[in-house]
């Protein structure tokens, strides 16, 4: 399967220069393309000033919570006596986002040298990429690549002839939507299921194994490299508003849109440009209704929300949403946002590890509620209770599962509830489909 889209002028390739490249997922290919300078430049920097780099460039977690990359590296203590880990997330299960697997698909060098630079910039000697079970092929580029990097010395014993140890293992995953949060994934490698943790004690005091851990996303790693190579005022300068998002940013695009696809582009670009020209806009004789611009835990946007946004972590925020994980989820007026809500809450309710009582029984409960509706049996008695469950399944629980089904159920409520009662009245909005399964 070839790179989904072709690369639009407006964008700007770094990540994504060399996706649909198969020569770029070689070792030779790589290293002709300016791969693992980053990693020997490192090596010869003292960690500290790695991380440094790191956070001065402003780089912040691409996998959704947005948190300062180089801050959390710096509550890593070298010294401390203890063995150190990192941890990559690539268990890329958030619906709507397909941007990590392009990178492990294509460039797996890529991550792999930012896994490393990561390791020695925290004080550890091992990384962990946890890669989503379904991904066969990302998985078979990733060790392949491990292959030939060991075969070169640029990871082992004596990495890049340095002296000092670097190790990067793949370990697949078994299908669970939880293990993408953080002590989950951890509980996950250490052979446990895959609940989540309870915290304090945080990753960085005890991680993998009880020892001090660093986890991070996929494209977060593999950007990296590049801010070495090219410096922290390069990156910063990367970006059209805030200062406070920096860089380049891998935008998954799906739903009812001409040209679905990856999309890389430079923080604070205008998200009306982005849906219309570089999405190419709605499908002949549509009209965009709605969209959800980070994956389907955050809340959505009505197109007049959506038009007035700025692409970046404040101005989503300003906007009444967030930009989590760039999975953005395009609805026309053909779709039912009620049955769109419906199946995003079932959704929860089969990846729900069942641990606190709020999520499992909310989610199952919101689902049922909602199905009912979707079939012209609820009552508006249902859309109160809906809003109640939704408090009580909001930071309530261990991880923020529970409250991703409640963000949902809440938004489509505030800024769509006329179609939710027109399908408790029996008079449906004209555009709401009204065949079963046309929601997205």
């Amino acid at each position: 399967m070839g790179y989904p889209h072709k690369s639009h002028p407006r964008e700007t390739a770094v990540l994504s220069k060399y996706f649909g490249d198969a020569e770029a997922r070689t070792l030779d290919g790589w290293k002709k393309r300016g791969g693992y300078r980053a990693l020997e430049q490192a090596l010869q920097m003292a960690p500290a000033d790695v991380v440094n780099v790191v956070k001065d460039s402003g780089l912040r977690g691409r996998g959704g919570a947005g948190f300062p990359t180089g801050v959390k590296w710096s509550f890593m203590k070298i010294g401390d006596g203890k063995p150190h880990y990192l941890c990559c997330n690539a268990d890329e299960s958030e619906p709507g986002t397909f941007k990590d697997r392009e990178i492990m698909r294509w460039t797996p060098h890529a991550l792999i040298e930012g896994c490393a630079v990561g390791a020695y910039a925290i004080g550890a000697e091992t990384a962990y990429i946890y890669v989503r079970g379904e991904f066969t092929e990302c998985i078979r580029r990733l060790n392949d690549a491990l292959k030939e990097a060991y075969a070169a010395n640029i990871l082992g014993a004596n990495a890049m002839g340095t002296g000092k140890r670097i190790d990067v293992y793949v370990h697949s995953g078994a299908g669970a939507y939880i293990c993408g949060e953080e002590t989950a994934l951890m509980n996950s490698l250490e052979g446990k299921r895959g609940n989540p943790r309870i915290k304090p004690p945080f990753p960085a005091v005890a991680g993998l194994f009880g020892m001090p851990t660093t986890i991070n996303n996929v494209e977060t790693l593999a950007a990296v490299p590049h801010i070495l190579i090219n410096g922290a005022e390069w990156y910063k300068a990367m970006s059209l508003s805030s200062p406070k998002s920096t860089g380049t940013k891998l935008f998954s695009v799906c739903g009812n849109v001409a040209r679905p696809g990856n999309y890389e582009i430079v923080m604070g670009f205008p998200f009306k440009d982005f849906l219309y020209d570089l999405c190419g806009g709605p499908l002949p004789g549509r009209k965009f209704k709605g969209v959800i611009p980070g994956g389907c835990s955050v809340p959505i946007q009505t197109m007049e929300e959506a038009e007035a946004t700025m692409m970046d972590y404040e101005g989503f925020v300003a906007q009444g949403t967030m930009l989590g994980s760039g999975g953005v989820i395009i609805f026309d007026d053909a779709q039912s946002i009620p049955r769109m809500t419906a199946r995003h809450a079932r959704f929860y309710a089969h990846e729900s590890c069942a641990q606190c009582t709020q999520c499992r029984e909310g989610t199952a409960w919101t689902t049922k509620i909602l199905d009912r509706i979707v079939a012209g049996q609820g009552t508006f008695e249902d859309l109160d209770t809906l809003l109640e469950m939704a408090e009580n399944m909001t930071g309530k629980t261990i991880c923020v599962l529970s409250d991703s089904c409640a963000t949902v159920v809440v938004s489509a409520l505030q800024k769509y509830r006329h179609e939710f009662e027109a399908l408790i009245t029996g008079k449906r909005s004209s555009s709401v489909a009204a065949t079963p399964g046309a929601a997205a």
